[in-house]
């Protein structure tokens, strides 16, 4: 069986699907590897370290995918140059990448028609048995950290408290909105930097989480008595409510050097958490980082990809942090990905059995069908863009 890594071509994209390290393993285990000339540079990974490995170092990227029975990669396909990623895969084959199968009818329309089948990572489940496949909690795990140092580096002021000759320098106050596993890695940084902090989640579950790093969690009364559905996501919740929690946070932010926002709903926009108005009672010189920001934003002044300075508050809108920290983002994203290999390739043949829960909920397409209920559901309600 050959796998094919080729070149990730999205703007500002630097991660790689398979380090030389996994692509070692997966020889050692009877396949062949081949990757696209240059693949792994943006990410520390050389050619020779490919070749090393035992993978073959191939520059034509139409003759790898076209020959490949599975192709990895780490963005979904895109188009350039006049040609679409999605036109170079044999039909028949096998796709596994971060697809956002949710948010792209065009590209699950595409691959269904090229009979290709497509394994979007973010669609593996939240079970035990699945969590070394989870790419989405390995990747924001780096995101978090990362929004804790984009913070600590825009906020005019120390994190620790200091004590020195010339006075005391009381440490600065954050609160880290949603305490999934990007907002409990911000808790964790901004705590490692010495600041004082909050968690804030709709999920009263996770409090226990919060404490357990040393924070202390802010808790509202917002009438909501189940906020969490079977994956463990946070729900949406009523306009009722989610006005009644802009209301409360407004209350709050105030107090605060830096806020971190983290709230997402898979396939959703991002909930709407901090107005205009929220930030104009904020201090000057007063940070907020919007993880959302690629989904619509947490903060009604977030422009993803930019910072935004209003009321002296700067808003930033950081997209693509795992791509920022690409060798430890790619081991952990090439892990994730070889264990699911091993879910349907078993003794260098293909065994894709849609009856596994694993198989089932990050199988896109196949066999020329849409087979993922999820992603025919938001198809056919047009809530995907």
């Amino acid at each position: 069986m050959k796998i094919a890594v080729p070149r990730e071509r999205a703007v500002g994209e630097r991660r790689v699907a398979l380090t030389p390290e996994a692509a070692a393993a997966l020889v050692k285990a009877g396949l062949t590897v081949a990757v696209e000339h240059g693949a792994g540079e943006a990410a520390s990974f050389s050619d020779q370290a490919y070749s090393a490995a035992g993978a073959t170092i191939a520059s034509d990227v139409a003759a790898l995918c076209g020959e490949a029975d599975v192709v990895l990669k780490v963005q979904r396909p895109i188009a350039e140059g006049g040609r679409h990623e999605v036109d170079l895969l044999r039909e028949g084959s096998v796709l596994v990448g971060l697809l956002d199968a949710l948010t792209q009818p065009d590209l699950v329309r595409r691959l269904a028609a090229r009979r290709i089948t497509a394994f979007g990572m973010e669609g593996v489940p939240r079970i035990s048995r699945a969590q070394k496949m989870d790419a989405l909690s390995s990747q924001a795990n780096i995101a978090g950290y990362r929004a804790a140092l984009i913070a600590a580096q825009a906020l005019p002021k120390f994190f620790p408290m200091l004590m020195t000759a010339a006075g005391t320098v009381f440490a600065a106050r954050v609160l880290v909105i949603g305490a999934g596993v990007a907002g409990l890695q911000a808790i964790a940084t901004a705590r490692r930097l010495g600041a004082q902090v909050w968690g804030y989640d709709v999920r009263p579950v996770v409090k226990e989480q919060v404490e357990s790093l040393g924070a202390k969690f802010l808790a509202f009364d917002l009438g909501v008595s189940d906020a969490e559905d079977r994956g463990g996501y946070a729900k949406a919740l009523s306009a009722d409510a989610s006005r009644k929690q802009q209301e409360m946070l407004a209350e709050k932010t105030k107090d605060f050097d830096v806020v971190i926002t983290t709230a997402m709903v898979p396939g959703k926009r991002a909930p709407r958490l901090i107005t205009k108005e929220t930030v104009a009672a904020m201090r000057p010189g007063s940070v907020i980082v919007d993880l959302a920001a690629e989904s619509g934003g947490n903060c009604e002044l977030t422009t993803a990809g930019e910072v935004v300075v209003a009321h002296g508050v700067s808003i930033h809108g950081p997209v693509n942090l795992p791509a920022s920290m690409p060798v430890h983002a790619s081991q952990l994203y090439a892990r994730n990905v070889t264990e699911l290999l091993n879910a349907f390739v078993k003794n260098g043949a293909l065994a894709i059995d849609l009856a596994d829960e694993v198989i089932a909920g990050a199988c896109v397409t196949h066999a020329g069908e849409v087979v993922n209920e999820a992603v025919k559901a938001a198809m056919a309600t047009g809530t995907s863009a």
